[in-house]
């Protein structure tokens, strides 16, 4: 996959400036004829794109370009004109600062012009499927109505109180009188319950069913004085 970005890389330059000559190779002291180099400084990961799918995988190469020539001048001017041309890429990003000097010292060459290009490489990924061996059999659950009294100090109904059944995403609010409803909730198993009343929270769980025409749950929530 790199060997076919390096290509694509190569093409790019030899649309802008035909019959030029295109290096992969680290920068050198003296070269002849006129070229570009397209050396890569560095390979990096990429945060993934957010999708509902499986994301891709993403790095960012990062290439120095240089260039020469038997002329200085015509060197620069191919410089400005790749530069100018990487700029207009919507896919390539040319960054602002210039390598550090003890890069080309560890090439072995005096600084040189030149600019550094981060172009962005991408590997799908097959989406991961599950196979089912067996007809998708549904089961459902009986449900029925729920209702409480929430009680303060001295049974002193608490109104405006907030009651939630957390793994059911429901939630209410208690009335006048302290009473809770909710129309629908699992018939079977225990009721996790969360409330809210004053900045202070209490869990309530209930192994028991208090339907409508049945007894409510009595809760008593003996709240911290402010």
């Amino acid at each position: 996959m790199a060997d076919e970005f390096d290509e694509r890389l190569k093409s790019w330059v030899t649309n802008e400036i035909p019959e030029i000559e295109v290096s992969l190779g680290a920068p050198e002291r003296q070269r002849s004829g006129r070229g570009v180099g397209l050396y890569l400084l560095e390979i990096t990961p990429s945060p993934p794109p957010s999708t509902n799918k499986r994301p891709p995988l993403q790095l960012g190469l990062r290439y120095l370009i240089t260039a020469w020539s038997a002329s200085p001048e015509e060197s620069h001017q191919i410089l400005v004109q790749l530069m100018f041309a990487a700029m207009e890429n919507k896919d390539f990003q040319v960054e602002p600062d210039s390598i550090p000097i003890a890069v080309w010292t560890a090439f072995g060459v005096d600084p040189q012009p030149s600019f550094v290009v981060r172009v962005p490489l991408r590997r799908e990924r097959p989406v991961e499927t599950i196979l089912v061996r067996e007809p998708l059999k549904i089961h459902s659950s009986p449900v029925m109505g729920f209702h409480g009294v929430l009680l303060g100090p001295g049974d002193v109904p608490l109104s405006d109180c907030r009651v939630e059944v957390p793994a059911l995403g429901l939630s209410t609010s208690t009335d006048h009188k302290g009473r809770f409803y909710f129309p629908s909730v699992p018939a079977v198993g225990p009721k996790r319950l969360l409330i809210k009343a004053k900045g202070h929270e209490l869990p309530v769980n209930s192994d028991d069913n208090h339907p409508d025409s049945g007894t409510p749950l009595i809760v008593h929530f003996n709240l911290m004085e402010e």
